[in-house]
């Protein structure tokens, strides 16, 4: 890894359309942390990001100390343990909810998203038509329509970690066919991810910003 040099204040390494970066905005922008926000062209990413974290993907938060989090989960932990005044983290009374979080984003990344990717490119993948793997995403999207017929947000009346981390996949997924969803018996699914997209909090996490290059005037986010 080439060397790098710490920066004064976290800078943050994002695409405004992927998932898991959205999540990670989504968790700084709700904490009230500010992080220098460098977006990034997947086409052209800047060597800058390949010397703090050679996988070269995104999101990457690089902090004043030089510790790199590489990993959107653990940079929605970073956000919210510093200052969480929406309590979207679980108190040390909510061992349940945690538990029941950890599953359900556990689900959402090591399975949701792989049914997603070939739903969203079927053409990528032609073992199996489009419907097959929009059936098999379904699995997912049932088990959360279960969770919401009893709170508005997946496990409280609180949006919570999982929320933040599971409705950018949903969102992705239901935009592939809008009218199918739409039409779906997902009816709680449905104006829970209406809520949270429409959501001052989303709607943050989702400016646009222009694409950063060295040298730059700095951009702040949120």
């Amino acid at each position: 890894m080439m060397h790098q040099q710490k920066p004064d204040q976290p800078i943050l390494y994002s695409f405004r359309r992927c998932p898991y970066a959205m999540r990670a905005r989504m968790a700084i922008a709700c904490s009230g942390n500010s992080v220098e926000l460098r977006e990034v062209v997947l086409r052209n990413k800047p060597e800058s990001l390949f010397g703090y974290s050679p996988k070269g993907t995104v999101p990457v938060l690089v902090l004043p100390d030089g510790e790199v989090i590489e990993q959107s989960i653990d940079i929605m932990h970073w956000a919210l343990s510093g200052n969480d005044p929406r309590h979207c983290l679980y108190g040390a009374d909510e061992t349940a909810l945690r538990e029941a979080a950890d599953s359900l984003i556990h689900e959402n990344d090591h399975q949701f998203k792989q049914y997603l990717d070939r739903y969203k490119y079927p053409d990528r993948y032609l073992e199996n038509p489009m419907a097959h793997y929009r059936e098999q995403g379904e699995v997912f999207l049932q088990r959360l329509e279960h969770h919401l017929q009893n709170h508005p947000y997946l496990l409280a009346d609180r949006m919570t970690l999982a929320d933040m981390s599971i409705a950018p996949f949903v969102r992705q997924f239901a935009r592939v066919d809008e009218k199918w969803f739409e039409q779906t018996p997902y009816i709680h699914l449905q104006r829970w991810l209406k809520s949270i997209v429409d959501s001052p909090l989303f709607v943050s996490a989702m400016k646009q910003y222009k694409a950063w290059e060295p040298g730059a005037e700095k951009v702040y986010f949120p």
